[in-house]
């Protein structure tokens, strides 16, 4: 039997926890469903030496908070490839999908959070950015 989504677990901080929460409840959503919307935004992003370093410093960094999430199946085979891609540039090996994914949430998450917003509203046009952060 195939199943068409993936569960993840993955390490943040209660802060991303909390920015995630709030972006969720403004685009009317749930939390997998914007970790998949900053996935497809923040993965083209990992094509310079200096993307994957920063990948490694967010991989790096304490993180208490354990999230899971499911994605699509497709979007989740990104992160292998994704993986690599990190290893090449960096010569240091991202031991799992969920080290990945976590690592890419979390440079995500760093952004502002009103481009974090806008970004979404793109994604999903129709609903406005200034009502998926609520402070």
């Amino acid at each position: 039997m195939e199943c068409d989504e993936v569960m993840l677990t993955v390490r943040i901080t209660a802060a991303e926890q909390l920015l995630l929460r709030r972006l969720a409840q403004g685009h009317r959503s749930d939390v997998s469903e914007v970790v998949a919307d900053g996935l497809l935004d923040i993965i083209p992003t990992f094509v310079s030496p200096g993307d994957a370093h920063r990948l490694l410093g967010a991989l790096a960094a304490p993180a208490p908070c354990a999230l899971t999430v499911w994605l699509p199946t497709p979007l989740a085979d990104l992160l292998v490839p994704g993986a690599a891609r990190i290893a090449q540039v960096t010569q240091v090996r991202i031991g799992s999908a969920s080290a990945m994914l976590g690592a890419a949430l979390r440079l995500w998450l760093a952004q502002d959070p009103g481009r974090l917003a806008e970004n979404l509203s793109v994604m999903h046009a129709g609903r406005p950015a200034s009502a998926l952060v609520a402070a």
